[in-house]
């Protein structure tokens, strides 16, 4: 039996913005610049279609390898694998180093 949908499906509450941030795509975000080593997160923005990645890895952590064209690889673990995702800048969130107290 083939699975009906596509890969979108049952994303209504993932791809849904705050009532405030409708219809804004922020700059910065657009623009942004990684450095290869930089810890993300991977959000999706749903206003901004091109560069997204597979919905399944939403909220997963990953690191920055290289940059590609626009995009940036980033590779995440997926259970005990480790997968390499091709992903735009504006689905990416940058994670704050811990500061360490010495």
């Amino acid at each position: 039996m083939k699975r009906k949908g596509t890969y979108r499906r049952k994303t209504r509450k993932l791809m849904k913005k705050n009532v405030k941030d409708k219809g804004k795509i922020k700059l910065r975000d657009f623009f942004a610049e990684y450095k290869q080593g930089d810890k993300v997160v991977l959000k999706a923005e749903p206003g901004y279609q091109k560069g997204i990645f597979h919905l399944r890895f939403f909220g997963k952590s990953g690191i920055v390898n290289n940059k590609r064209g626009e995009c940036y690889e980033v590779t995440i673990k997926d259970g005990s694998l480790s997968k390499k995702i091709i992903v735009h800048p504006i689905h990416l969130k940058r994670i704050q180093n811990e500061i360490k107290n010495t």
